[in-house]
């Protein structure tokens, strides 16, 4: 199967987690490519970067090794929607998710959007605490878990000022130190 592969070191201070690949995605080589997804956008209006990132692998490497936030997918298998995901996809990105995390001890996992991080605890652990958007109160091992809204096309509920505001949000938690 072809998919983006997985972004990250051990350096990975932030591990970006989205639903699955878009079609679009994996035929450009890179992470969040199709064109009307509004994530570059919301990360360059965000005002972490001092340069606009353009929608590239060589962005994806730069955000990676410059500011340790890594990328990867719930699911790895690609598909036009995340409808198209069946129990099994969940079940085993679950598991390879957990795996990643407990490797490298990200100070924060990021979802992009509630399905991914309600999909991740129920085939991980037996009661999902309560989702809400930003901070959660909860960790997953030690790493504190930031959810914002999926930027996909299909989330129109949610508007560029609103993604671009909480990415704006948990780049300040970043700056900020822990109190635990």
């Amino acid at each position: 199967m072809e998919t983006l592969p997985d972004l990250v070191d051990e350096h990975t201070a932030v591990l970006l987690v989205g639903i699955n690949p878009s079609i679009p995605s994996v035929k450009a080589g890179f992470y969040f490519a199709n064109p009307v997804n509004r994530f570059w956008k919301a990360l360059n209006n965000c005002g972490l970067f001092s340069q606009a990132l353009e929608p590239s692998l060589d962005s994806c490497v730069h955000i990676q090794q410059q500011y340790h936030i890594g990328f990867t997918d719930l699911v790895k298998r690609p598909t036009a929607g995340c409808k198209d995901l069946k129990a099994d996809d969940y079940r085993t990105g679950s598991r390879r998710l957990q795996g990643i995390i407990c490797t490298l001890k990200p100070n924060f996992v990021w979802f992009h959007g509630k399905v991914s991080c309600q999909k991740y605890l129920q085939y991980t652990q037996h009661q999902a605490p309560k989702l809400d958007w930003g901070l959660q109160t909860w960790r997953l091992f030690d790493s504190r878990v930031y959810i914002s809204p999926n930027p996909s096309p299909a989330n129109a509920a949610f508007s560029l000022a609103d993604i671009t505001a909480s990415y704006r949000n948990l780049f300040q938690l970043l700056s900020k130190p822990t109190d635990d």
